[in-house]
This record gives C-alpha cells, sequence and structure tokens, in this order.
C-alpha cells in the first residue's frame, strides 16, 4: 500500500493529493489564510475520515517539492499547512527547510502514531485510539484536538491532556457527520471544563475548501 520512500528521494518528491489556498477552518488558527498540502497515505483508519480517498498514497503521483513551493510563493500566502493521510509517514525535513527559507511559517496536523520530522511553527496533534501516539510526541504540540463522535470519546481527549505540556491548546471537536448530536453535550461539557475549547469545522459552514 505505501511507496518505497527511496522513490520519494528521502522527501525531495511527496505523493501529492491536492494543494490549494484557503481559510483555515479548525482549530487554534481558525480564520486565518493558509495554503494546505494535502499528502496521501494513512494506515490509522478511522472510520469516520471524510478523506479516505487519501489513504492510498500509490493512488497520486510524487511531485517535486520544488514545484510546490513554487505554488505557494504565487499565492502570496505565508503560512502553509501539511495534512493527510497522515504527513508523519514521510520525511518533511526537505519540504519545511524550502518553506522556512522563503520565509513561510509551517504548520502540520498529525495523529502522531509516527515519528514526525520538519521544522514546524505550530504542531497540531490530533490522536486516535484505534492507533495511538508515540512516546513524546505530546510534548511537542502546541494544540491538542480531540474528534468527538460519541460522549464517551472525551475520555480519550482527557487522557492526552494529561500528556500536552501546560501551554499546549485543548480543543474538543465534534465529528462532522454527528455535529447535532455531539455540540450541546460539548458545549456543556467545556462549560464545566473551561481548560478545553470547541473547534468547529467552520470551512464546512463557509463551504470553502
Amino acid at each position: 500500500m505505501y511507496i518505497d520512500l527511496n522513490i520519494l528521494e528521502n522527501g525531495k518528491l511527496l505523493p501529492l493529493v491536492e494543494e490549494f489556498y484557503t481559510l483555515q477552518g479548525e482549530g487554534f488558527h481558525t480564520g486565518k489564510a493558509a495554503y494546505f498540502i494535502r499528502i496521501g497515505g494513512c494506515d490509522v483508519g478511522c472510520q469516520w475520515c471524510d478523506a479516505k480517498f487519501t489513504w492510498n498514497p500509490a493512488d497520486f503521483k510524487p511531485i517535486r517539492v520544488e514545484a510546490i513551493t513554487e505554488n505557494i510563493v504565487l499565492t502570496g500566502a505565508n503560512a502553509v499547512v501539511v495534512t493527510g493521510g497522515e504527513p508523519s509517514l514521510y520525511p518533511l525535513d526537505y519540504l519545511t527547510g524550502l518553506l522556512k527559507q522563503r520565509g513561510i511559517d509551517t504548520f502540520v496536523e498529525t495523529s502522531g502514531a509516527y515519528p514526525l520530522t520538519g521544522h514546524w511553527d505550530w504542531i497540531c496533534l490530533s490522536p486516535k485510539p484505534q492507533q495511538p501516539p508515540i512516546d513524546g510526541i505530546h510534548l511537542k504540540a502546541d494544540e491538542l484536538k480531540v474528534i468527538i463522535e460519541k460522549p464517551e470519546d472525551i475520555l480519550w481527549a482527557e487522557e492526552n491532556a494529561k500528556r500536552v505540556k501546560s501551554t499546549c491548546k485543548l480543543y474538543l471537536q465534534p465529528e462532522w457527520s454527528h455535529y447535532n448530536e455531539i455540540i450541546p453535550h460539548l458545549v456543556e461539557y467545556v462549560k464545566a471544563n473551561p481548560k478545553w475549547q470547541v473547534s468547529l469545522q467552520a470551512h464546512k459552514f463557509m463551504r470553502i475548501p
């Protein structure tokens, strides 16, 4: 299922699913302009995943990172979000190095299931119970964003909140297909536990990518 990393020339090519300039729709940076790079490949297997089409990286042609970087520069974007799939499957030092040379902020969204490479200005950790984060990744996270499909998922969120640094932002995000059922519960939970905030998928409300 997964691409031989030798083919990717140690991160100089990546299996690019899509790239687009839009507004960040989730978490701490909601509403801010950012260029998104979606990389193919994921074995975490969330049943509610809204990007299952990304799971097999063999479906996506490896693209040279220099070409991706030039596309970003042309938009005038000053921040890039690397997402997936699961970005930590790939060596990302080369990509982030090129972006930093251009003065572009680098953000990543990861489940933490694998060691994370690259140089990041912001790390959003979104842990999944079926493939938990590796040891040490919690202390690197600037933001903990846990997807809540049912009330019991909050127990998983609290387990992970115990492992992050004190400055890490804490978010509970309703799973989109269960939004109407779960949002009242999250509102009351955050009122009772104000260390948390609710993250909404604002891009879906705005109907933008």
